[in-house]
């Protein structure tokens, strides 16, 4: 039984512990170590994955750059939506920054937690639009933050991110070269210190 992620999914979703236990009961253990990869793009997406423990980032390459599109750390679900829901290729790719311990639910049987659990509609919804407001407010803070506004912003709300994952990593997913980065980081250091 996973009262990880039954515990994750109740507090989430606000479904009762029995849905939560359900649901839990239909994802499978896998290990990922560092530099393993969950997905790769231009290859289907055939599992959505909780991660436990580790950091996962998702990336893809444009005009011959890799950019950083997210980092996904424990309680993160790690996913392309387009591939896994709608059988496109996966546009990115899932590499494990650590090893890794994910929760992972093939889409053979998150067809078949319809048939289980009578609320699956509306938690799939609730599922699909938590994923589509972070979207939108990634969006949103490269639209209307300056580059200081962005990086606090973040570190606001990942502040453990800072301390383990490669900061050009973090630099690419901010929107900001390497350089940029760092002049912020240390003008931030200095403000604190």
């Amino acid at each position: 039984m996973n009262t990880f992620l039954a515990r994750h999914l109740q507090d989430t979703f606000q479904v009762s512990p029995v849905e939560a236990e359900q649901i839990a009961a239909f994802f499978k253990p896998l290990e990922l170590k560092k530099g393993e990869y969950f997905l790769l793009a231009d290859q289907f997406s055939k599992h959505l994955g909780f991660i436990e423990s580790g950091l996962l980032r998702e990336f893809l390459y444009h005009d011959g750059r890799e950019i950083t599109k997210w980092i996904s750390g424990s309680e993160y679900f790690a996913v392309d939506l387009g591939s896994f829901l709608f059988g496109k290729t996966a546009r990115v790719n899932m590499q494990a920054l650590t090893d890794c311990r994910l929760w992972v639910l093939s889409k053979t049987d998150y067809a078949g937690i319809g048939r289980a659990v009578p609320q699956w509609p509306e938690i799939e919804k609730m599922f699909i639009a938590r994923c589509f407001t972070v979207l939108e407010d990634r969006v949103v803070s490269h639209l209307a933050l300056s580059a200081e506004e962005r990086y606090d912003a973040f570190f606001r709300y990942n502040p453990e991110l800072f301390n383990q994952a490669p900061l050009q990593y973090l630099a690419s997913l901010l929107g900001m070269t390497p350089e940029t980065f760092s002049r912020i980081r240390k003008k931030r250091t200095r403000l604190h210190s």
